[in-house]
């Protein structure tokens, strides 16, 4: 079989090389991929919202699975597309990626079908926004609405930076037309977990725990970004915490979409808060977390095609994951400037090195070759990968091999992981 993996960053080069090892799979084309990816699948230079080249290529390759890792082409309608022509796609289709793509839409839901979550508003006008913040007081949450790449959240510390993050989104367009509308939420405390399961609409089939660090800089301080490292197993989701998240969050969300005529078959996360045993959604997403995907891949023992192919069919009876009893640990090494301006194009030095180290995977996200090097093309550059028998094994084997990679600039945390240690 031919798969088709959408996208260019981690996650998909982690899906890339999951998907490579099956020997269901006869070849994989990935669009646009990266250089990394480059090395294990046939790159296709196509734009992830290029619906019409997307679906041309996948009918001229006879391809039998297609992969969609960012939400952006989920919200446009990618999956609809391709089952109206008959192609075996997976991910959620227009109507269900709304739990990503519009955050109203999410927290409505929640809200209808008893959902744990923080309290909200939602706005379009300026004004009424401010007041709100005002009534509230801070800290306090200010999101837009749409997509923005998981920049689109601030959590401000004061009513002014409140204010003028609404400013930011509603007035001066900050993230285009997903800042058309703002949710404004209580501010919760606590530890971060995410959460994915496939689903097929009624099944639930849980991925093993994992936590994301979305700050940029160590303890959890400065600007919010795509993420900058994830770990799994995450030892904040106890075997109580587990049943609960399936119970009280996700049963009752697959089931308020269906309710709702969304249908949900596909991958679902659901980014946590926990505070002393109690668990809230802080959002959903529609696909694959990046970077909870690679190290979530580097420990699942089964094969992926299966279970991509079974959600894409819509009937996971049968299915179970069964997964490495490793843990796994990866570093983000991004751009200097990140998540603000950065450069591009440096050349990237030792990954021949690092590639040479047992348990360790480096996944390329912003990559490209030029003159025969690797060179920086993205703000998040890669996501290096260590196995090891306990989460302190892993942590020391990821960052062994973030200290023999290197370029001008290059910025990383240096505490990915050590909320499990400290637990």
């Amino acid at each position: 079989m031919k798969v088709l993996v959408i996208g260019g960053g981690g996650r998909e080069h982690a899906l890339v090389w999951k998907i490579a090892q099956s020997p269901l799979v006869e070849q994989v084309f990935c669009a646009p991929g990266n250089a990394g990816i480059a090395g294990q699948a046939q790159c296709v230079d196509l734009k992830v919202d290029d619906l019409d080249g997307l679906l041309a290529f996948a009918q001229k390759e006879q391809v039998g699975l297609t992969v969609v890792g960012p939400e952006l082409p989920l919200t446009l309608g990618i999956v609809d597309r391709f089952r109206a022509d008959g192609l075996t796609i997976f991910g959620a289709d227009k109507k269900a990626a709304q739990i990503e793509g519009s955050k109203s839409f999410s927290k409505d839901l929640m809200a209808k079908y008893g959902v744990p979550t923080a309290a909200y508003g939602t706005f379009t006008d300026a004004e009424q926004a401010k007041d709100f913040i005002r009534q509230q007081g801070a800290p306090i949450v200010v999101k837009a609405d749409g997509l923005a790449a998981g920049k689109g959240v601030i959590v401000a510390q004061t009513e002014a930076e409140a204010i003028a993050a609404v400013e930011d989104i509603l007035c001066e367009g900050a993230f285009g037309s997903a800042g058309s509308r703002v949710v404004i939420e209580e501010f919760l405390e606590g530890e971060e977990a995410s959460f994915l399961a496939f689903t097929d609409g009624e099944r639930i089939v849980p991925l093993a725990s994992s936590q994301d660090h979305k700050a940029v800089y160590d303890g959890d301080t400065g600007p919010n970004t795509g993420g900058m490292g994830a770990y799994s197993p995450a030892p904040v989701v106890t075997e109580t915490l587990h049943q609960q998240i399936i119970d009280q969050v996700l049963k009752p969300t697959i089931a308020g979409m269906a309710a709702e005529g969304c249908t949900y078959s596909s991958i679902i996360y659901a980014g946590l808060m926990i505070k002393d045993g109690q668990l809230k959604v802080l959002e959903f997403n529609a696909r694959f977390g990046d970077p909870e995907t690679q190290p979530l891949l580097a420990r699942l023992k089964s094969d992926i095609v299966p279970v991509l192919l079974a959600c894409a069919q819509g009937d996971l009876s049968g299915v179970e994951l069964e997964w490495h009893d490793k843990a796994a640990v990866c570093v983000v090494m991004a751009a200097g400037g990140y998540p603000g301006p950065y450069e591009k194009g440096l050349p990237i030095d030792g990954l021949e090195a690092a590639a040479a180290l047992e348990d360790l995977t480096v996944f390329h996200a912003g990559t490209t070759e030029k003159d025969g090097r690797v060179v920086t093309a993205g703000g998040r550059v890669l996501g290096v990968t260590g196995l090891g028998t306990t989460v302190a094994e892993a942590i020391e084997k990821a960052y062994q091999g973030v200290k023999a990679i290197s370029w001008p600039k290059v910025h990383y945390r240096n505490d990915i992981g050590r909320k499990a240690l400290n637990r």
